[in-house]
């Protein structure tokens, strides 16, 4: 009998939550190892199935790499980084453009399907007109070339704003169409995410990885950092303790907030119903990014 009070307390704990959030929009992203660990992803399906179920409004981005990675090499191509971001060639995208929409964000949509989500698949290439990203070697001086890959310079939300409208949550890919060749190129997940809730200006944007939040000192998890305001991010940065696949995400986070996003979160995937927790309770688990005057 304790334990069913305590689960009726819990309920009790998000009614104001739940009731604050309805008619929201929330903008989830989903990578890394989260999307290769079969009880990890299906633990955040079941998160976003029931935030919608509460009558919020769920938009889910999602990456793929290591699925692309498979199908590159099942097609004979050496998969290549150069800072990060994969360089993409004319044979390359083709199978970048096939693993995620046909194997997975079929899965993603099948999963939260069965989770009683009315989800349906809508691919970035329809939602993102994007520029070829352009760069230096900061070493060298020499332009990089990363092939198809893209950086949004346009988004229209019309059709992610007509299906939750419809009661539909969109599973979008990220994709682009080149703005000067209508090709399709590869985005950046984290960057599509940001791009998409900046011109939706959503209520939270989630980052959901397998990293707790930020941390002070990345070999203590008791150095999470619970709040973050947009003004304390550059001298995080000149102190060294950002650094890596972190800088991207946190700059993407900054300019999110400043574009008129509600708050921004960043979660571990790992953590059973980490993102419910985030959400839905007044301590949270993972790292809140804030703009300076909100409370």
């Amino acid at each position: 009998m304790q334990k069913i009070i305590e689960k009726a307390s819990v309920l009790v704990e998000a009614l104001p939550y739940i009731q604050d959030f309805k008619g929201a929009v929330v903008l989830v992203k989903v990578g890394g190892s989260v999307m290769e660990t079969p009880e990890n992803l299906e633990g955040l399906l079941t998160d976003v199935a029931l935030m919608s179920a509460v009558g919020m409004k769920v938009v889910l981005v999602h990456g793929g790499g290591k699925a692309i990675s498979r199908g590159m090499e099942r097609a004979g191509i050496a998969p290549q980084f150069v800072r990060g971001l994969r360089v993409t060639t004319e044979e390359a995208v083709r199978v970048v453009e096939q693993v995620i929409k046909q194997e997975v964000n079929a899965n993603v949509v099948r999963l939260l399907r069965g989770r009683g989500a009315n989800a349906r698949a809508l691919h970035g290439d329809w939602i993102f007109t994007v520029e070829r990203k352009a760069g230096r070697d900061p070493e060298t001086g020499a332009d990089i070339d990363w092939g198809f890959v893209g950086e949004p310079s346009a988004v229209d939300a019309r059709p992610v704003i007509e299906m939750l409208e419809a009661g539909i949550v969109p599973v979008v890919t990220p994709l682009g169409t080149g703005r000067a060749d209508g090709r399709t190129y590869n985005v950046n997940a984290d960057t599509a995410a940001a791009a998409l809730a900046q011109a939706m200006r959503v209520r939270k944007l989630a980052f959901i990885s397998d990293v707790p939040g930020l941390l002070l000192d990345v070999d203590d998890p008791s150095s999470l950092l619970a709040t973050l305001r947009v003004s304390s991010v550059e001298k995080l940065k000149r102190d060294g303790v950002v650094g890596g696949g972190m800088l991207p995400k946190l700059d993407s986070c900054v300019e999110a907030i400043r574009a008129g996003v509600g708050k921004v979160h960043l979660v571990d995937g790992r953590m059973p119903h980490s993102l419910l927790l985030e959400i839905f309770t007044k301590q949270g688990v993972g790292t809140e990014i804030i703009a300076d005057e909100q409370e």
